[in-house]
């Protein structure tokens, strides 16, 4: 019999990577391959399983809305449950004086939240503002605009000659604001992810910082971006990263956890102070921008049980507790010679190793123990669903010490 032919081109996937596991199903905190083994998911596949694996109010919700409605363009027709969704969104936000503009992935909600700014300025006849401050080593997603003002060398250096040029600082409070100042006349927007930078290797930094640079944006008339598609939907001990800053930012981009990581959605939630520069009188200044799948029924659908799922389960309150104890066991693990600048932040927890090399033959024995991680770089890191047991985040610390014993002794 012919052996079949892997014909998918894995994303983040080196070349040399050789055969994958293959994941078959998924409950709670575990995922399953099609050998029978069990993972625990210590990184909420990519950041996006908040709420565990097949929640079944979720997938209840799913399963209904797909025998209503499965699909309808919201390019001048509506649905009931985009106009609840984003009802609800704009609702979650400190001021809740927005509009929702839908897309299927967290770059393309970047990408709109960009060309919105530049367009802001063009409708208050100031085509002068296009330029974007972002963070050092920032990442936004792999569309072009999103790669502009989210530039990884490592990742995007073949595209170098395609971005524009953006200006880019050190999450330094006084550095942040003194050049958001600095260039104001010509800034369209400061995009930014807060408190903690994860693509980076979970590179984090203080309230106050974000803070610092809202008080700037707003002072200079700078519409304030915040990058909210990892860190948001309870990560961080709050339903949004940036609600620690106390801010109230001009626009939010969401995905990843808004439906659980079920189906492909996210949004670009606008201050209506810019929403209403768009009108088509007497100008047309319409944003000619869309995706087919934007706000698609069954997806909003899911994004709504998992809101309810947040309220009805009051997720982050009860995990208090499970963040408490990530912190505990984090301390503890930092006491190991082989871990270095162990931070924490809501349920993250990173460390440093030796080298990239050290973190995936860490990687590979915390596969082989039951735990499926995913270094970046030289930085091992914790991001497991909110509502993982006490039992099974014991478990992934007990196994790092076990593989950080065992690797330091080869």
């Amino acid at each position: 019999m012919t052996e079949k032919k892997n014909h998918v081109w894995h994303p983040y996937t080196k070349f040399s990577a050789g055969t994958l596991t293959n994941i078959v199903r998924a409950e709670g905190s575990f995922l399953y391959d099609d050998q029978g083994n069990r993972y625990i998911d210590a990184v909420s596949s990519w950041w996006c399983v908040n709420l565990g694996h097949s929640h079944p109010a979720i997938v209840d919700a799913i399963q209904k809305q797909t025998s209503i409605l499965q699909h309808s363009i919201l390019g001048n027709l509506t649905h009931p449950n985009a106009q609840e969704l984003a009802s609800r969104l704009a609702h979650l936000l400190p001021s809740p004086d927005r509009h929702v503009h839908f897309a299927s992935d967290g770059s393309s909600a970047n990408e709109a939240a960009l060309k919105i700014a530049i367009q802001y300025f063009h409708n208050r006849g100031e085509p002068e503002r296009d330029t974007f401050l972002s963070l050092t080593e920032p990442y936004h997603g792999d569309t072009l605009g999103a790669v502009s003002v989210g530039f990884m060398e490592s990742f995007h250096r073949p595209f170098k000659r395609l971005v524009f040029p953006t200006v880019s600082v050190d999450p330094v409070a006084n550095d942040l604001a003194e050049a958001i100042k600095q260039n104001a006349n010509r800034l369209a927007g400061v995009i930014l992810e807060p408190l903690c930078q994860g693509a980076a290797g979970m590179r984090m930094y203080a309230p106050s910082t974000l803070k610092a640079a809202a008080d700037t944006c707003r002072t200079h008339d700078i519409p304030l971006i915040i990058d909210e598609i990892a860190m948001g939907f309870g990560r961080t001990g709050k339903m949004f990263a940036f609600q620690h800053a106390d801010i109230d930012p001009d626009i939010v981009t969401i995905g990843k956890g808004i439906s659980n990581g079920t189906l492909p959605i996210s949004a670009t939630i606008v201050r209506d102070s810019i929403y209403d520069t768009f009108s088509d009188e007497p100008v047309d200044h319409t944003f000619y921008h869309g995706h087919t799948f934007a706000g698609n029924p069954i997806a909003s659908a899911a994004a709504l049980a998992t809101l309810d799922v947040y309220r009805d389960e009051n997720i982050i309150t009860k995990g208090e507790s499970i963040r408490h104890r990530l912190k505990h066991l984090s301390s503890d693990l930092a006491q190991h010679h082989y871990v270095k600048n162990m931070r924490t932040l809501g349920m993250i927890a990173a460390f440093d190793v030796a080298s990239p090399e050290v973190a995936q033959t860490i990687r590979h024995a915390m596969k082989t123990e039951g735990v499926l991680i995913r270094p970046l770089g030289n930085v091992l890191y914790v991001m497991p669903p909110l509502n993982i047991s006490t039992d099974l985040l014991d478990e992934i610390f007990a196994k790092y010490h076990q593989v950080l014993d065992q690797t330091a002794v080869r």
